[in-house]
């Protein structure tokens, strides 16, 4: 993880640039470096996602936490600054919130309770490393990678170290729980299907 810079002028971005863009591309900025999020999806990463989605919103009905699908801006300070110096604000496929105080019309500011991010030729790098790295730093409690191509997810939960644990791995046979809740188990075998 780089060093934080105390003050956003040592930052290239910042949360106001992002807010000010209109090159109609998605894009993420993690501390302070933007990444294009163009070209679209795949329809299989969509379908994984879209799955996934269901099977949390079904399970959140009438319960405290929400659940949001990308896009979505989650902005995660890092010395209480201002939502315009705010240097990184990602758009995860999935984002798991039980703190309603942290949402606003403009999406999350604060860590939420799980993140998922699907794969894609475009993402892979980015999502096993920096944001792997990303979301520890901020003590996200889990998160979730699901790789569409060898139909498989690793587990990321924090420990009481704050730090991520080894992944567990699930196939598409398995019914892995989210940790963040009880009785909440994901049937891959139905986000695989197709």
């Amino acid at each position: 993880m780089p060093a934080l810079p105390l003050n956003k002028k040592e930052y290239e971005f910042t949360y106001g640039d992002y807010c000010n863009w209109n090159d109609d591309k998605r894009w993420e900025i993690i501390y302070g470096t933007a990444y294009d999020m163009t070209p679209a999806p795949s329809i299989k990463h969509q379908s994984i996602l879209g799955e996934i989605f269901r099977q949390i919103s079904n399970y959140l009905v009438n319960k405290t936490c929400q659940v949001f699908v990308a896009p979505f801006d989650v902005r995660l300070p890092e010395h209480n600054e201002a939502d315009d110096d705010v240097p990184t604000v990602v758009q995860p496929d999935i984002v798991v919130t039980c703190d309603k105080s942290k949402l606003d019309n403009r999406g999350l500011r604060g860590a939420p309770d799980m993140v998922i991010e699907v794969l894609s030729p475009a993402t892979l790098k980015k999502d096993m490393t920096v944001k792997l790295n990303l979301y520890e730093h901020h003590k996200i409690k889990e998160y979730w990678i699901v790789n569409p191509n060898d139909k498989n997810v690793m587990v990321f939960i924090l420990g009481k170290n704050k730090k991520y644990s080894k992944p567990s791995y699930y196939f598409s046979d398995d019914k892995p729980q989210i940790s963040i809740f009880e009785d909440l188990t994901i049937n891959l075998r139905d986000v695989f299907k197709k």
